[in-house]
């Protein structure tokens, strides 16, 4: 909203802009590093003002996008990074500003930056603010293949304004472990969702793609800073070459975003009053006259994947804002990472994609260049440069960050204007009420197929990700079998023109949900894994002794730690044990070391997972028991060694603990980095008091046995070497009770769990009594009793 008439507002300017850029093999090529890049374009920013020295003196926020080695968890430095990016970047331009900022990931970065210091600017926080954004993945690459490569790390002291990756919403664990994780294919889905709903077939997408960024291209081809200066046909852009590879389905690489690029850009701004003190000249105003920042929800859970509502709206909002109309916009720069990403905004505005003023104003991420984070940062340069060249005109640069998640508008002009505040929680608040979504993390059964894609290795179909509806309405994610087991059937099909709403069968497995195009090929391809006990395992060895199952997790080089392939067997083994109603308890330990020394289990085996190993667990659980349900039998961890991390997780999971007097429990997930969420977080709450609970939990400290024991986290403890002997005598002594007793004990136990009540869990509907009623062991044990006889159980 606009300030009430009289009061004191410093209307925000944009006084400096200023674009930098170089190119591996051009004769002046520096190669500079990102910092170096920055503060280049920083420095030509402050040059641009026509006030340079007055400026500095007065700028106390340096603010700055977020380097893409470190936007994502894991992204390598090859030759390292500044530790304070911010004060890198101003250092090398003699500042040492006040208060520096490390803005959180994403496209959409650049333009709320310029809203949030203007809002600054504006309320008096701040009186000269600067912008700067960089990316040298291009001369970054280049020189890590050198013999005599650079080290660009550097320290820089002083408070580094680092606000985090901010990558809540933009992915989760459900979408990762579908390969949901990289944006070509996540806009992919986009691109086919649209698709579908147009009714496009493949080449009339193709041609349209092909004629939306020619444009785009011959923009790029005229333009300075732009990685790429040639102008390329539609057909071009769309034709799949060699040298034009298919990375995902519908996308050839000339129309994926380019980030091996060496750019940068800056801006700075301050307030009417400020700019005049310091002598800068009106014909460098340019005004921020209408803005907008709005979020969508996760991908998954987003109403509609064929449309972008909160871009759209934060458009108009913008548009509304500044008081004019998409008529009255000279220039647009509608952030262009992939095709959708323009057509998907284009089309909920009513704006035509051969508009004739053109939807970029330097030629796009493809052929423009994708600096990272930095991107829109160009774009507002350039719009900026074009509001003065033409003044009184209008120029709006859509800023689009994650997966069209994150959109940032912004409406420039040097027509001057009162700044305002803007509706944007209103519209948030009206976005956010829409139901989400209802999503099945584990999908089984028919389904329709709503949108998909397939990904591409050299050139060839590698993986299909497929977002369907169950016919109860829920959406899921889903990948086809692996290694093309299913002989491309899906691909294949994806691949032609009649994708959408085609009928598949969908199954859930430890991995994810697979899709085939059929049940009678899904019977055929995954057959049921029949209950029972194999010959051999690989990571676990069994032992079979009347009524007693004993479970050795056999992998001692990495002191016990489980793989998914290994919580994968024990799953398998437990299901058979659960089944077998010849047996009545279970027993699990850990192999001996080759010193002798025990360990149960060290929990996840990091270095499987460090080595890129795929993280996934059964549905059962770690061990394929933390999160199993209706565990009707008794399971004892013979605790001959340590249990870390899971191996403390899948303790508590069992009913009983007997542990050597040298062991010790922790749950040490912290230390890693990790939390304890296979269990760990939920039960020993329950268990322990709650501020001993969260000593353990948030300290990761381990515990012995002994203090363990006075917890009740141990039931016996006992010498070194004889925790499987004493293991025995428990589960001797269980058999001694009845077994369909103890099974009835242990389902009343836990239905009881979903009562705080006592009484109302007593009174609530169950069948375990009524097949106590009638078990054979009941008459038996009566009977025995009667006439002082040792009782003969049958678990009937």
């Amino acid at each position: 909203m606009s300030a009430p008439s009289g009061a004191s507002v410093d209307v925000p300017v944009l006084v400096g802009a200023a674009q930098f850029s170089e190119r591996l093999g051009e004769e002046a090529y520096e190669a500079l590093s990102p910092v170096d890049l920055a503060a280049r374009a920083l420095g030509l920013a402050l040059d641009d003002t026509g006030a340079d020295a007055a400026v500095r003196s007065r700028i106390d926020v340096v603010a700055c996008t977020r380097q893409f080695d470190e936007s994502f968890p894991g992204m390598p430095a090859p030759l390292g990074r500044s530790d304070n990016f911010p004060r890198s970047v101003a250092g090398r331009v003699g500042l040492d500003p006040e208060r520096v900022v490390y803005e959180v990931s994403g496209g959409q970065s650049p333009q709320s930056l310029v809203t949030e210091l203007c809002a600054e600017i504006a309320a008096g926080v701040t009186t000269v603010g600067v912008i700067a954004g960089s990316e040298a993945i291009s001369t970054v690459l280049d020189l890590a293949r050198r013999e005599d490569k650079p080290d660009l790390g550097e320290t820089v002291e002083g408070s580094d304004g680092d606000r985090g990756a901010g990558l809540e919403g933009i992915t989760t664990r459900y979408q990762a472990g579908h390969g949901l994780v990289d944006a070509p294919t996540q806009y992919a889905l986009f691109e086919h969702a649209r698709r579908s709903r147009l009714g496009l077939t493949r080449a009339e997408l193709a041609e349209e793609m092909g004629a939306l960024f020619a444009p785009f291209s011959a923009k790029a081809a005229q333009h300075p800073h732009a990685a790429v200066r040639e102008a390329r046909t539609a057909e071009e852009i769309v034709t799949v070459t060699e040298a034009n590879r298919m990375i995902v389905d519908p996308y050839p690489k000339a129309v994926v975003s380019r980030d091996k690029v060496n750019q940068a850009a800056a801006l700075v701004l301050t307030s009417e009053r400020v700019a005049a003190e310091l002598g800068i000249g009106r014909e460098k105003w340019v005004y921020l006259r209408g803005h907008s920042d709005l979020r969508d929800r996760e991908l998954m859970r987003r109403t509609d994947l064929s449309v972008a509502t909160p871009a759209v709206t934060a458009v108009g909002a913008a548009l509304e804002m500044a008081g004019i109309g998409l008529a009255d916009v000279a220039t647009y720069d509608l952030y262009s990472c992939f095709p959708v990403a323009v057509s998907i905004v284009a089309d909920g505005l009513g704006l035509a994609h051969d508009d004739p003023r053109g939807l970029t104003v330097t030629g796009g991420l493809p052929f423009f260049g994708g600096p990272g984070n930095s991107y829109s940062l160009n774009a507002i340069a350039e719009t900026v440069d074009l509001c003065r060249a033409t003044p009184g005109s209008f120029g709006l640069v859509g800023a689009n960050g994650g997966t069209l998640s994150k959109y940032s508008v912004g409406v420039y002009s040097t027509e001057p204007g009162g700044w305002e505040t803007g509706h944007d929680d209103r519209l948030q608040a009206e976005l956010d009420a829409v139901p989400d979504h209802p999503v099945a993390h584990e999908a089984d059964g028919w389904a329709t197929i709503e949108t998909w894609t397939v990904q591409y290795v050299g050139g060839e179909p590698s993986r299909a990700v497929v977002v369907g509806l169950l016919d109860d309405g829920r959406r899921f994610l889903a990948n086809d079998l692996e290694g093309g087991a299913d002989g491309g059937e899906l691909i294949d099909l994806l691949l032609g023109e009649n994708a959408h709403g085609a009928r598949v069968f969908v199954r859930s497995v430890p991995q994810g949900n697979r899709v085939a195009v059929s049940d009678e090929r899904m019977a055929e391809l995954l057959p049921t894994r029949p209950v029972g006990f194999r010959e051999s395992y690989e990571h676990v060895l069994l032992d079979r002794r009347g009524h007693v199952l004993e479970i050795t997790i056999n992998r001692p080089h990495v002191r016990n730690a489980l793989t998914p392939d290994a919580s994968l067997e024990m799953e398998e083994v437990l299901d058979a044990y659960l089944a077998d109603r010849d047996l009545w308890v279970a027993i699990i330990t850990g192999a001996p070391g080759q010193d002798g020394r025990g360990a149960f289990c060290a929990g996840n085996d990091l270095l499987h997972t460090a080595a890129g190993g795929a993280l996934w667990m059964p549905r059962t659980g770690f061990g394929g028991l933390t999160s199993r349900r209706g565990v009707d039998k008794p399971i004892i961890a013979a605790l001959n060694g340590h249990a870390f991390g899971g191996g403390f997780e899948l303790a508590l999971a069992c009913h009983l603990v007997v542990a050597e007097e040298q062991a010790q429990v922790a749950l040490t997930e912290v230390k890693v980095g990790l939390v304890a969420a296979m269990g760990g977080l939920v039960r020993l709450p329950r268990v322990v008091p709650p501020h001993l609970a969260n000593e353990l939990i948030l300290t990761g400290r381990r515990m012995g046995v002994a203090e363990a024991q006075r917890w009740g986290l141990v039931n016996r403890v006992v010498p070194t070497g004889s925790a499987l002997a004493a293991a025995r005598e428990l589960a001797d002594e269980l058999m001694e009770s009845s077994p369909t007793s103890v099974r009835i004990s242990l389902q009343v136990m836990e239905e009881a769990r979903a009562h705080a009540d006592p009484v109302d869990a007593l009174e609530a509907p169950s069948d375990a009594l009524d097949k106590l009623l009638v078990s054979r062991d009941t008459s038996e044990g009566v009977t025995a009793f009667a006439f002082k006889q040792k009782p003969r159980w049958r678990n009937l």
